[in-house]
């Protein structure tokens, strides 16, 4: 009889997935198409926010996904927070975090205790523009290329090795608001791609890079502005 959790045919189980998310949840939605499609080596098992307002709990019930509500403002201070959190978790058995647009600093101590377990997607290449207002300060700049980047969690904001990448062109005309949404196209397709990548063990976290099967193949080039007459 064939494991429902399994991957397919001589593939072992799919990881368990936990989804952190503060708000809309657009990337999350993004992660749950994926799963949905076959021989994808994850499943999302669970999905938690420190809002109970988040609009993307509604859409997690709306698929079935079992949801979570830690209200930060209900604790003292990280810790106890964060141990809350921790127990969902792990009461949900889940293997791999993906933070989706959840806007909680997290503690060395929580980092640790899901070390190389945790993702999280930030829309610049890092370590370029880390933090906030990011496309403001893209643009500001004076910046051509910008784009988006999953990578691993560590303790420092926006920082960890670093799983995938997309590049993004910045326009003449661009505003925060336009750049932003063409960033977040790109960011839908990217979570999955970096989560089916760790989640199959086809990427390798050494050290603090991620090596994948993929990397030494063809590169593609970006120019902006374009070369094309």
């Amino acid at each position: 009889m064939t494991d429902p959790r399994s991957n397919g045919p001589g593939q072992g189980p799919r990881k368990r997935v936990g989804i952190l998310i503060s708000g809309r949840g657009s990337n999350m939605r993004a992660l749950v198409d994926a799963c949905k499609t076959d021989g994808f080596p994850a499943e999302i098992v669970t999905v938690i926010s420190n809002r109970p307002d988040a609009e993307g709990l509604e859409y997690a019930r709306s698929e079935n996904i079992p949801t979570v509500t830690i209200d930060h403002k209900q604790f003292a201070d990280r810790q106890p927070f964060e141990r809350a959190l921790h127990h969902a978790l792990r009461d949900a058995r889940v293997d791999l975090i993906c933070n989706a647009g959840f806007m909680r600093l997290l503690t060395a101590e929580f980092v640790e205790l899901w070390h190389n377990r945790q993702l999280n997607i930030h829309p610049s290449l890092l370590p370029a523009f880390k933090g906030l207002r990011t496309h403001e300060r893209v643009i500001e700049s004076g910046g051509r290329i910008t784009g988006c980047t999953v990578h691993i969690v560590r303790t420092e904001m926006d920082s960890g090795p670093i799983v995938a990448q997309a590049a993004v062109p910045v326009m003449p005309e661009d505003t925060p608001e336009t750049l932003a949404a063409r960033v977040l196209e790109a960011e839908h397709k990217l979570y999955p791609m970096a989560l089916k990548l760790i989640a199959s063990g086809e990427a390798r976290i050494v050290g603090e890079k991620v090596v994948t099967e993929k990397d030494g193949g063809p590169v593609a080039v970006m120019f902006s502005p374009s070369l094309d007459p």
